[in-house]
């Protein structure tokens, strides 16, 4: 890319975490948007419904991620409608990194770069995480990720003391809640409120949304 160009891009944040747990997935992004150092939106939802099943926590630039969510699902209807079955977890996720792959290669003057958190519940209840890199490749996770998020180390940091095997989506919910307030105190691109979701056989619940307001002296 052009040197040019690189100093007319404008730099994002986010904070993304997916937990893996015993009874199921917790998924947990924040809500700031921001361009450059700029806050250009401050109830943002990240983590979007591809279907009545699955979510992604998007990072990266916010049309590109809007776009891509809206393709996938697109496409993901059209192959549930052709099989006359809804697609799977690792399906869905595939068919995500696929694009992910295709479209960061796609010459551009500013290529679309996302990363993604994807999870979701398959027809036999089971729940499943996968991390998506802004490159393309797609991997399942078996205990936490926070992809390419701009509060990654803060969020690593919480899981690596807090998480255990046996958790369940309860606590997991908790931890994801500790992560973000973790990473909005260190990372400036992350911030403004939380939203935390469980999936499980019980289906999706949003069980945490919580706005984090500035407090003045």
């Amino acid at each position: 890319m052009d040197d040019e160009i690189k100093k007319s891009i404008l730099k994002t944040g986010t904070s993304i975490v997916g937990i893996k747990c015993s009874d199921g997935v917790v998924l947990a992004s924040d809500r700031k948007v921001t361009a450059g150092n700029i806050v250009v939106g401050k109830n943002f939802n990240k983590i979007i419904a591809i279907n009545d099943r699955v979510l992604a926590a998007i990072t990266g630039g916010v049309s590109d991620a809007q776009f891509l969510m809206r393709l996938v699902a697109a496409e993901l209807r059209l192959k549930e409608l052709k099989a006359r079955q809804a697609p799977s977890v690792e399906e869905s996720a595939s068919l995500l990194a696929y694009i992910t792959f295709r479209n960061i290669r796609t010459p551009s003057m500013i290529p679309s770069i996302v990363g993604t958190l994807v999870a979701g519940v398959d027809e036999d209840g089971s729940a499943k995480l996968y991390t998506i890199e802004p490159a393309g490749a797609v991997s399942e996770v078996e205990d936490y990720d926070a992809n390419f998020s701009s509060g990654m180390p803060y969020i690593l940091g919480v899981l690596e003391r807090g998480y255990k095997k046996d958790i369940n989506i309860k606590q997991g919910a908790q931890l994801a809640l500790e992560c973000l307030k973790a990473s909005i105190q260190r990372d400036t691109g992350s911030g403004c409120g939380v939203d935390v979701y469980t999936l499980s056989k019980d289906g999706i619940k949003k069980v945490i949304s919580q706005e984090i307001k500035a407090t003045y002296e």
